[in-house]
């Protein structure tokens, strides 16, 4: 009787662990969690921490995305030093190291859309996804919109791509950076829209997709696909942030009417 409660029980879980990454049914021995749970939690911990520090290789990046066919990559560092800086200090993240594009290499394109290519918290993120999620953007952007060449960011918050977007003279900056890693998923992407950027937007002038971490996390395409319906609400509203809905998963009638009705508020 015993061992078939406990096959019901592990069966229970294991049906539930098909829908999500946390962490639960870890069972237990006596008082505390099984050694291979304990072990799995500390690979997982591990695997987070790295993430955050491992450098960005800014050179093989920059060719991966060169070869996309957007021009030249530049590259701009915020205020802060090195790694433990930037973690000690956000705000030195969202900040330039310097103040003028012509220190950074950044050229003044004039363009509709700008990508930033921020390392964030994860800068692992950034390599193993970057690329892909920047051709599928240009997949769904490029027939619709002039693009600016992408710039590359390191020790980067969100906010300095503000900055950059001032720099680059784009009506809407794309900004892919590294997300926090957690101890279910090491390498998620995210990436914040804004429209008219210049410093000193807020989080309240963004929109933001995030889990972009295929095959378990949102894919490449249909990541696109919502960035695309947020770039043309924003073009039509006149503004990003929290009075642009994802307008992606419904028709194009609805989606102009959901406009309307927040551009008339």
């Amino acid at each position: 009787m015993i061992g078939s409660d406990y096959a019901a029980e592990q069966r229970f879980w294991q049906e539930l662990r098909r829908t999500t990454q946390a962490r639960i049914g870890l069972g237990r021995t006596g008082d505390a969690l099984p050694t291979g749970r304990v072990l799995e939690f500390r690979a997982a911990h591990a695997a987070a921490r790295d993430a955050v520090h491992m450098p960005l290789g800014v050179a093989e990046l920059a060719e991966r995305i060169t070869a996309l066919g957007l021009g030249d990559v530049a590259h701009v560092r915020s205020r802060a030093r090195d790694r433990a800086e930037y973690l000690r200090r956000p705000d030195l993240g969202r900040v330039p190291a310097a103040s003028s594009a012509g220190e950074h290499h950044v050229p003044h394109s004039g363009a509709e859309l700008g990508f930033v290519l921020a390392d964030g918290l994860s800068p692992r993120a950034l390599t193993d996804h970057g690329p892909a999620m920047v051709a599928a953007l240009i997949d769904e952007l490029a027939p619709r919109y002039s693009i600016a060449a992408p710039v590359i960011a390191t020790q980067a918050r969100v906010a300095l791509g503000d900055h950059i977007a001032e720099f680059m003279g784009v009506a809407t900056v794309v900004v892919l950076i590294g997300e926090r890693p957690g101890l279910s998923v090491a390498d998620s992407l995210g990436i914040y829209l804004t429209h008219l950027p210049r410093p000193g937007r807020t989080d309240a002038d963004r929109n933001c997709i995030s889990n972009i971490h295929p095959p378990e996390g949102l894919g490449y395409a249909q990541a696109a696909k919502v960035v695309a319906g947020l770039v043309s609400g924003a073009r039509m509203l006149g503004r990003s942030g929290v009075d642009l809905k994802d307008t992606s998963r419904i028709d194009a009638v609805d989606a102009g009417e959901i406009i309307s009705i927040e551009a008339g508020r």
